[in-house]
């Protein structure tokens, strides 16, 4: 049975994302605001404040500040100005006759300014030119904040009754201007923010599943769980921010998903709120054969089908032991064949990841600044790489890994993996660097915004693929990106790659561009400039037998080769659900189509 509220439930959870986000959470970039790379005192020493990652606390990161001086050619006195928040904004289109029916429902909303701006965007790079510059062409004309899926239905049908265009957002934590404010003319745009819905409705911990509101973030989920030594275990590198009802909408994946699946599999159930009505399974079972399965009209639906309110989870006991590791080999290619053969063997750890040698250096070079021991350390182990194994410094690639399960489970999966590694000559890299690898995903998003400031470009994009497609794909892409850039007279950048989740026929690729855009196109809009040639990189993933994304979705940025991916037959079955579902095109996101979000329908 399930648990009732008799027994704690329906429970509150406070949420990590408060009502004015904008006290917690950066306004001009990623992340937390006592989280950033910052400048110190008078010979610019650099740190990483705040006390939220092992990076942070104090330490100094000279080291790596030299490592970007010399590489992209600046200097820290080169920083650009400080972008400075908005304290004008645009004015809202107002709809009288819908804020009057969300006052008489006592529904929570706010036309501030800077409420409006903070839900008006996501994390591109794109985005935050715009948000720097106030230069965005919208911005939503209010923030709505619904108690409870009964409040998001009277919210809709307000929506329907005075014409107004209703967007969801989570977390804002989104790579692909999904939750971006679309243009629309004419409209009232509502930012439905969903984060205040974010209750543990019920557990049952017979069937091992847990009914969670879809505006609870994935730290929100994981700290509530774990006060029952339960765990979800879907961590993608947002999930401080990203919550359960963008996961769904997105189709998302995250590191541990060799352990736990992606999300379509960690979902049992899912409630959506449409233009006609709420869509809901009317069953909890493990599988049925009942037609096609309708959560899967909302899996990446990205906003433009309904609001996803609530969901059913599957949820597991938190591991016994978590253990890391990390190897080297001698190049990426090995490291490839070593990850096709963990997954031919079915030997994926909890996470798998393979990182270049772009990737690697820029991984010895982010840590903070060593005391005479450790440097001692490091030496010994380069020494070791380069002259006992023979290993070239400039082109070994490693493999992070972690193992969950009992103690003796843990054992065995380490054994059998490292004798495979054994084989393409790896190396064992230690506990430390695995660990490292894993969490200094977290850090890194937050490099980005601090090289705008030097007028350093840089953005990740991904992809996945077959197995036979892999080392090619990696290859066609750096290829194209670095003569895209030397056409332009780029000579100061990095692209890199790493795989970063291993299927039985293929895998996930990560790419990461740098560069510094160069003095002599003065005149080029760095951003846009960096679009083009990002698009260009889309073109040749596409072309070299990748996808258009494995987890980041389609939005607005990738919808132009939204057709080329489904065909214009998929593009039509789309359109009919989007016309069954939403005849008033009330959730006028325009993602996906693009389309949809130009006319009424």
């Amino acid at each position: 049975m399930s648990s009732s509220s008799s027994n704690g439930f329906p429970r509150q959870i406070t949420p990590s994302i408060p009502l004015r986000r904008q006290d917690v959470i950066r306004w001009d970039g990623w992340g937390y605001k006592d989280s950033r790379f910052e400048l110190v005192g008078k010979e610019d020493s650099l740190r990483f404040s705040g006390k939220r990652y092992p990076i942070a606390g104090g330490a100094w990161l000279n080291g790596f500040k030299a490592w970007v001086e010399e590489y992209f050619g600046v200097k820290s006195s080169e920083r650009g100005p400080e972008a400075r928040m908005p304290v004008e904004f645009p004015d809202p289109v107002r709809s009288e006759g819908f804020l009057r029916g969300l006052e008489y429902r006592g529904v929570r909303y706010s036309e501030d300014g800077m409420d409006r701006l903070m839900r008006s965007h996501g994390q591109t790079l794109e985005d935050i030119e715009r948000v720097r510059g106030s230069s965005y062409a919208k911005i939503a004309d209010v923030v709505v904040w619904p108690s409870g899926h009964d409040q998001v239905v009277e919210v809709v049908r307000l929506a329907q009754e005075f014409e107004v265009a209703v967007i969801p957002v989570g977390g804002n934590s989104s790579v692909s201007e999904a939750v971006t404010t679309p243009n629309i003319v004419g409209r009232t745009i509502v930012s439905l923010d969903m984060t205040q819905m974010n209750r543990l409705l019920w557990l049952n911990m017979d069937n091992m599943t847990a009914c969670f509101e879809a505006g609870v973030t994935g730290q929100d989920i994981e700290r509530e769980l774990a006060k029952e030594g339960l765990t979800l275990g879907h961590e993608p590198d947002s999930y401080e921010f990203s919550t359960l009802g963008g996961w769904i909408a997105t189709r998302a994946s995250g590191m541990k998903k060799n352990t736990y699946g992606n999300i379509e599999d960690l979902v049992v159930r899912i409630k959506m709120v449409t233009g006609v009505g709420v869509l809901e399974k009317q069953f909890l079972a493990p599988r049925v054969s009942c037609g096609p399965d309708l959560n899967h009209v909302i899996f990446g639906s990205e906003g433009t089908l309904g609001v996803i309110t609530e969901a059913v989870i599957k949820v597991r006991s938190i591991p016994e032991v978590r253990r890391y590791g990390s190897l080297v080999f001698r190049d990426f290619e090995t490291g490839v064949g070593f990850l096709r053969e963990i997954a031919a063997k079915r030997l994926q750890p909890a996470s798998i990841r393979l990182m270049d040698n772009m990737q690697f250096q820029l991984g010895q070079h982010l840590q903070p600044d060593g005391t005479w021991f450790n440097n001692i350390v490091k030496s010994v182990t380069n020494t070791y790489l380069s002259t006992i194994h023979r290993f070239k410094l400039d082109s070994v690639a490693v493999v992070t890994l972690m193992f969950e399960g009992t103690s003796d489970e843990v054992k065995a999966h380490e054994k059998k993996l490292y004798l495979v590694a054994s084989t393409y000559g790896a190396i064992n890299g230690g506990s430390k660097g695995g660990e490292k690898g894993y969490t200094m995903t977290f850090v890194i998003a937050y490099i980005r915004d601090f090289a705008m400031e030097f007028n350093i470009m840089a953005e990740s994009f991904e992809t996945s693929l077959p197995w036979d497609k892999c080392l090619t794909l990696c290859r066609n892409v750096k290829s194209r990106v670095t003569e895209d850039c030397h056409q332009r007279g780029i000579t100061r950048l990095m692209i890199a790659c790493r795989v970063t989740q291993v299927y039985d026929d293929g895998c996930c690729v990560y790419f990461y561009l740098a560069y510094k855009h160069p003095d002599h196109l003065g005149d080029t809009n760095p951003v846009q400039l960096f679009k083009i040639i990002e698009d260009r990189a889309r073109d040749e993933i596409l072309a070299s037998g990748g996808t258009l994304s494995h987890h980041h979705g389609v939005g607005k940025v990738r919808s132009r080769w939204y057709s080329e991916s489904v065909s214009t037959t998929g593009v039509a079955v789309l359109q009919a659900v989007k016309r069954a579902l939403d005849p008033k095109n009330t959730f006028a996101a325009g993602n996906l189509i693009g389309e949809e979000s130009k006319c009424k329908m």
